[in-house]
């Protein structure tokens, strides 16, 4: 890697060594071009990006191995969609770097001939949601993102530059300011939600063909402009709308969660393969991250022959290797310093139930103790009342007819109906998992999850979880209050709500508990409203109460 300062036209070499051959893009502050390393004959695509003032005053070289640091460890998580950095170069008051040239055409070129209809800002924003989330889990934001940073591939993958110039530090960007966040025009410091809103502003373009916010040409006047200004509701984003208007909340506090935007952008793909491609579905998990389940729906149907979001024209959401949260973002609860919404990490699979309460994460846990819910009238809006314990019968009985004891690899133990399974897993890198169990044919789940970062209220947890659902779903419907509970000796909260997936109105009931040093474990029964008060479904629920035995127990 050289970092030798430069003075550069597009007549001479970049650092001698590159030549600049085609622009492809010109952004306030920052402007790239395809080119060529003169040494290998290789080509490669050059940006020169403006500095932040707090930039210019860093060692050269500590800016130099930031970028590359963070590229590299985004390639080993998501290969193939983070641009590979070849050399990091310095000139006054820009800098150079010069990437691998990644597939396909810069998101601004793409857009410079017109918008593109809502199903392809879904797939685009998918993909780019999945390298965010990635980043996000490896304590990476982007803080700079803008279409001229995003590589899009004819058949639907995406490739994200970009990472590693901003740093750490509370300054306004400097390059493309009309995709700056709120917080970033007040010069605050970034963190997941300052990326969110920047996709949110893209996706918003992408539907609309026109920014959230035009340049004002000058940094002052469109800072002010994203700090200020109302944002005109886009009128081109069929389902897509809800999502973008939530991730253009100026308060950061506000900004719908990623794992809410992953499931609403899932489930606009899924109704389009759905669409062309009608088979046998399975029940999957739909809208259940850790942080809050999207517009009003908790689990949907996938075609059994489609893993979702893989493959095909869902290719764009090529699983990162470290999203390994799946589009549940795994109970984990990643919060920025400055106090930004969780944003759960998800990969691009439907986001899966939420874990024991985690920050911010929507648990959808059940009833109180462990035995089976009360018998309010299915679409009542009063909750059943926390079971009270069963009698007691030992694990070691034989499990009452119809059940079956399973116990998973991940090492928790439950007895399960006959006939039942794992319809999903999904693992993080940190140790959490959720689970997703069901059978073909049988509308009801059940999903176990294991976090390993929640905070240390289950209740207080759960009113985020509340506020969120409220704010991302049409037709969300707690029932009732939050209930603490005691759950096998620990710490535990329950909470119930109504939702609908594919027409269908569900009612779910989440039970969240916590067994130290950040763990915790959630369990989420959800069954068709209609049926959920029949005698099978609450036993079904009792047992799965007095059953659930985890790896610390």
């Amino acid at each position: 890697m050289t970092m030798v300062k430069v003075q550069v036209s597009t007549d001479e070499l970049v650092a001698g060594r590159y030549r600049l051959m085609e622009v492809l893009q010109h952004e306030e502050g920052r402007d790239g071009w395809h080119g060529q390393d003169v040494e290998s004959e290789r080509p490669v695509t050059l940006t020169r990006s403006r500095l932040p003032d707090h930039l210019r005053e860093e060692a050269e070289l500590r800016t130099a191995v930031r970028i590359t640091r963070e590229s590299e460890a985004l390639g080993l998580v998501c290969p193939g969609r983070v641009a590979v950095v070849i050399d990091v170069v310095e000139d006054n008051d820009f800098l150079w770097t010069v990437t691998a040239r990644p597939a396909g055409v810069p998101l601004s070129a793409l857009l410079g001939h017109g918008p593109v209809n809502y199903v392809r800002a879904a797939r685009i924003g998918l993909g780019v949601l999945d390298v965010l989330g990635a980043a996000h889990q490896e304590g990476i934001t982007h803080g700079d993102l803008s279409p001229g940073q995003v590589w899009v591939e004819e058949q639907g993958g995406v490739t994200v530059g970009g990472f590693g110039l901003m740093g750490a530090a509370a300054s306004p960007r400097v390059t493309a300011p009309s995709y700056a966040s709120p917080e970033q025009a007040r010069g605050e410091g970034g963190g997941p939600a300052t990326d969110l809103w920047a996709l949110g502003a893209i996706m918003y373009e992408m539907v609309e063909g026109r920014p959230a916010i035009r340049d004002r040409g000058g940094l002052e006047a469109t800072f002010r402009a994203v700090e200020r200004l109302p944002i005109r509701a886009p009128l081109s984003a069929g389902p897509l709308g809800p999502a973008i208007q939530g991730l253009l909340r100026r308060d950061r506090v506000e900004r719908v969660p990623e794992q809410v935007v992953r499931e609403a952008l899932t489930r606009i793909l899924r109704a389009e393969l759905e669409d062309e491609m009608p088979t046998e579905t399975l029940p999957l998990f739909r809208e259940t991250d850790l942080e809050t389940p999207p517009a009003g729906r908790v689990r949907g149907k996938l075609p059994v022959s489609r893993p979702v979001l893989l493959g095909g024209a869902l290719a764009v959401t090529v699983v990162c290797f470290a999203v390994l949260t799946a589009a549940g973002g795994l109970s984990q609860r990643n919060t920025s310093a400055s106090g930004a919404a969780p944003s759960p990490m998800v990969s691009a699979k439907p986001s899966p139930a939420p874990s024991a309460p985690p920050s911010g994460a929507v648990s959808q846990q059940a009833p109180s103790a462990s035995t089976s819910p009360s018998s309010p009238s299915p679409s009542s809006s009063s909750p059943s009342a926390s079971p009270s314990p069963s009698p007691s019968r030992t694990l070691t009985e034989d499990p009452p007819a119809g059940f079956f004891r399973y116990t998973a690899p991940q090492g928790f133990s439950i007895e399960l109906p006959k006939g039942w399974k794992p319809l999903q897993t999904q693992n993080s890198a940190d140790g959490s998992y959720r689970i997703l169990l069901g059978a073909s044919g049988d509308p009801r789940t059940l999903t176990v999850t294991y976090s390993t970062q929640l905070g240390s209220d289950p209740v207080a947890v759960w009113r985020e979880v509340d506020a969120s659902l409220r704010n991302a779903s049409i037709d969300y419907q707690r029932l009732g209050d939050i209930r603490a509970v005691e759950y096998q000796g620990y710490k535990g909260a329950d909470m119930e709500w109504l939702s609908t997936s594919d027409g269908v109105r569900e009612r779910t009931f989440g039970r969240g508990y916590l067994i130290g040093d950040h763990r915790g474990y959630s369990l989420r029964w959800t069954t068709p409203a209609a049926d959920w008060d029949t005698a099978a479904n609450r036993a079904a629920l009792a047992t799965f109460l007095r059953t659930f035995k985890g790896t610390s127990h």
